[in-house]
């Protein structure tokens, strides 16, 4: 028998007890398909938090000034001033490998508006360095320049959501709009971004969409601050290529802690340290999935043997007789691994296509992200075709090892 007939006669015996066949894919079928959707799911939350420390800088050091309570805050500012620009300058001057280091302060809003509609949206003065740090792409106009912050011009570079409230689909560069009491010229338009908030290692990473950016010294100067908040919200130390960021944070902790007379009113935030937290946390979380996913493929197997050992069992006098016709021991043996093998491949195809669909399901109802990778397909698949053609050799030498005359008498 050769083998085109060897697959015809498997795919036969397969048709002729669909049921069972059926019942016997499905641990293929769902070990395939959670695998694939478990992968995905896992780089689905892999390339969100990659987006989300990239937004951070991979070369920047933040030191965030903390939320405190008022009470404990009142302590506080009698032994520290809080996140300072006199921070950003001992570090520039005591830290080797430091390129620069920008300010960021957060302005409270109570209204923002254009001059027909209103919007809300988080209100930040930034160095005009700043997209040198972080990913900042414009769709229209510019941001602001050096001159723009020596002059405290008042100019703003807004978010696309902010643009779309404001101004719908019409061209904001060159309108206007109201942050309190303060008026600001549109300058820029930044690029659309995803359109939700990230939290890598408890750290809040926000979309831009909902941003509205101006001169730091635009929002020092016109805008008022609660005397017992920090003067900063954050400073981005960015360092030169060359230089170590978890080097340069264990030296700026001991500093900044003698500059706050001790005091806990600061944290720093190491994006290359939590990139590389979160590639652990990813590798744990995968093969974690991946194992509980495996067991489904090793319990697919068990049944693909089971079943293969009864379909032996009641074939027995077909075995003896082909035997007697002159089937050879090998031809017997080629039957029962490819028929085991065919309900692998089978049931790896359309687990492949459920795990497609899972995923899809996953991203569109609970609206988590997911990256279907062809390694994960690749992967999955194997392992249900080794796992299909192991479960088959036993039945299969088991078979071809009965002796045709007691065969032939099997009732």
């Amino acid at each position: 028998m050769n083998l085109v007939e060897a697959i015809q006669t498997a795919l036969a015996n397969l048709a002729k007890h669909k049921l069972r066949s059926v019942l016997t894919m499905l641990g293929m079928i769902f070990g395939v398909g959670s695998v694939i959707a478990m992968l995905s799911i896992g780089g689905g939350a892999e390339k969100a938090a990659l987006q989300a420390i990239d937004r951070l800088g991979i070369h920047n050091v933040l030191v965030k000034g903390k939320d405190i309570r008022e009470e404990e805050l009142r302590e506080i500012r009698k032994k520290s001033l809080g996140v300072s620009l006199r921070d950003g300058e001992a570090i520039e001057e005591a830290v080797e490998g430091v390129d620069t280091v920008l300010p960021r302060v957060e302005i409270k809003t109570w209204k923002i508006q254009s001059s027909t509609t209103r919007t809300k949206a988080k209100v930040y003065g930034l160095s005009w360095k700043q997209p040198h740090v972080t990913v900042m792409p414009l769709q229209e106009g510019r941001f602001f320049d050096r001159f723009d912050e020596d002059e405290h011009a008042p100019v703003a570079v807004i978010g696309e959501a902010v643009k779309r409230d404001l101004f719908g689909f019409e061209p904001a560069v060159g309108r206007q709009i109201k942050v309190n009491d303060v008026w600001l010229n549109v300058i820029g338009v930044l690029a659309p971004a995803d359109d939700s908030s990230n939290s890598v290692k408890d750290i809040p990473v926000t979309s831009s969409m909902r941003h509205i950016y101006m001169p730091f010294t635009t929002a020092v100067s016109k805008f008022d601050r609660d005397p017992l908040q920090s003067p900063l919200d954050e400073l981005v130390v960015q360092l030169k290529p060359q230089g170590s960021t978890l080097v340069a944070a264990s030296v700026i902790r001991p500093l900044l802690d003698r500059l706050h007379g001790g005091a806990d009113d600061y944290e720093l935030v190491v994006p290359e340290a939590l990139l590389e937290q979160s590639r652990r946390t990813q590798r744990l979380f995968n093969i974690v999935m991946g194992s509980i996913a495996g067991i489904s493929l090793l319990v697919g197997g068990i049944g693909i043997m089971n079943i293969m050992l009864a379909s032996v069992l009641e074939r027995t006098r077909e075995i003896g007789v082909r035997r007697a016709l002159g089937a050879r021991p090998k031809d017997i043996r080629a039957q029962f691994v490819i028929e085991s093998f065919a309900i692998s491949f089978l049931g790896g195809i359309i687990g492949i296509i459920l795990g497609l669909l899972l995923a899809k399901g996953v991203a569109a109802f609970a609206g988590w992200p997911t990256v279907v990778s062809i390694a994960s397909i690749f992967l999955s698949t194997g392992v249900s075709f080794l796992v299909g053609w192991v479960s088959g050799i036993y039945p299969a030498t088991r078979a071809a090892s009965l002796d045709p005359i007691e065969a032939l008498r099997y009732e």
